[in-house]
């Protein structure tokens, strides 16, 4: 492996990334709307349509981040798995908005979620295979630099074509998922000499492995995990309804509102990975945790016409204030700015604090292990919040209190971490 960070690679491999962004940013965005007005569902039924995803993912994502390090093929130990499940997330991504009755509509969405849930370990695995351990927070803040960039077209583009008919955003998604694992394919070539462990432990053999540790950093990471996603996929998943119900905005200006914190994400992504390397990865996560903490409460107690005034024309995630009127950044615009920048600091560098605590040999099964916690935080999140919503008689703004608590138990679990920093060599 090279001792310095290989930029064009990177960049290269971050079109996997890419891909899986696309889909789930408008799949957060626009599903929810289509169980509201198209099926009539409930706050709490949607909630609960939007982990069904997430329990795949939680069962699929793990095994098969611990298979795809056992796995010895002419194309390598992840590619495989990639080759098959994005053709197929295509494919069904295409076809949901075309479902005209929910079991149809089921139908296409389980067949996306399996199918991504078998290549999303394997393209996430392939950084740190490729990368040395001191420079997988900065691989990984490129990596997510163009994961940000697909969510920003998937919420910024697909507004806009949301307006023109629902089923673009989804057909757009599907042709950018197959042009970005192409590219992938191409130009990105796995190591051909793996690092074999003396035993290779299966994906819960480590978990027990993680629990057991008298050091218990591991664990305090993954339950760190946890939390934090608990918080963030819920405001993520709820956002448009949120911004719909409570800010009275219609669907698209909801989705174009919330661009502005994966695009601030986007431009704190790499830099959050050199900020790491110098201050240390946990210091930057507990920042992050600071930050989002204070933008939900901010969310929470701002009133809903403070939260709507301009505070600067923004031409391309703004929001029109009024009809014709030019598009504004405003001021919950500001406070998802600041979200976007904590959330590049949390998220760039969970990752290679996980993967650091193993060997090159278990890299897909410590990934498998970070999406074991993520995906069941991401499962409880949206239900937790469901209810809420539906018990407060459909007050959305009560997922922005709700979301800082467990962002604050995510801070205390990480204050308390010693091991996951980057090693040299």
């Amino acid at each position: 492996m090279s001792s310095r960070l290989n930029y064009g690679k990177t960049f290269l491999l971050g079109f996997g990334f890419f891909g899986v962004s696309i889909i789930w940013g408008v799949y957060n965005a626009f599903v929810p709307i289509f169980l509201a007005d198209k099926f009539d569902l409930s706050p709490a039924l949607i909630g609960f349509f939007m982990t069904l995803d997430n329990i795949a993912a939680l069962l699929i994502q793990p095994p098969v981040g611990a298979w795809s390090d056992r796995l010895r093929s002419p194309l390598g130990r992840r590619i495989p798995f990639i080759l098959i499940g994005a053709p197929i997330s295509a494919v069904a991504f295409g076809l949901i908005p075309l479902a005209a009755i929910l079991p149809l509509f089921v139908a296409c969405t389980s067949t996306l979620l399996l199918s991504a849930a078998l290549w999303r370990t394997p393209v996430v695995a392939l950084m740190p295979d490729i990368t040395p351990s001191q420079f997988r927070s900065q691989a990984n803040g490129i990596i997510n630099f163009m994961g940000g960039v697909g969510t920003i077209v998937a919420l910024q583009t697909g507004g806009l074509l949301y307006k023109m008919s629902p089923n673009f955003p989804f057909w757009l998604g599907s042709g950018l998922v197959l042009v970005a694992v192409l590219i992938v394919y191409l130009f990105i070539e796995e190591p051909k000499e793996y690092e074999e462990a003396e035993t290779q432990p299966n994906m819960w053999q480590s978990l027990k492995e993680v629990f057991g540790n008298a050091d218990k950093s591991g664990l305090r990471i993954l339950l760190a995990i946890f939390f934090w996603f608990l918080g963030f996929s819920a405001v993520e998943t709820f956002f448009t309804l949120y911004a719909k119900n409570h800010l009275g905005l219609n669907e698209g200006d909801g989705a174009t509102l919330l661009s502005v914190l994966p695009l601030f994400f986007v431009l704190f992504a790499i830099p959050s990975g050199f900020i790491a390397a110098k201050i240390g990865r946990r210091t930057t996560i507990a920042t992050g945790l600071i930050i989002l903490i204070l933008m939900l409460i901010l969310l929470y107690i701002t009133p809903a016409e403070a939260l709507l005034t301009g505070i600067a024309p923004l031409p391309l995630v703004g929001i029109p204030l009024m009809e014709g009127g030019a598009r504004m950044l405003t001021l919950a615009g500001v406070l998802l700015i600041l979200g976007g920048i904590g959330w590049a600091f949390i998220n760039i560098n969970s990752l290679p604090m996980i993967v650091d605590l193993t060997s090159a040999a278990r890299i897909g099964t410590f990934t498998g292990l970070y999406y074991l916690f993520s995906t069941f935080s991401a499962i409880i999140g949206p239900n937790v919040n469901g209810w809420a919503v539906q018990l407060t008689g459909g007050n959305y703004n009560i997922i922005m209190i709700i979301a800082p608590v467990f962002m604050f138990i995510a801070l205390v679990l990480m204050l308390g971490v010693k091991r996951g920093e980057a090693t040299a060599g």
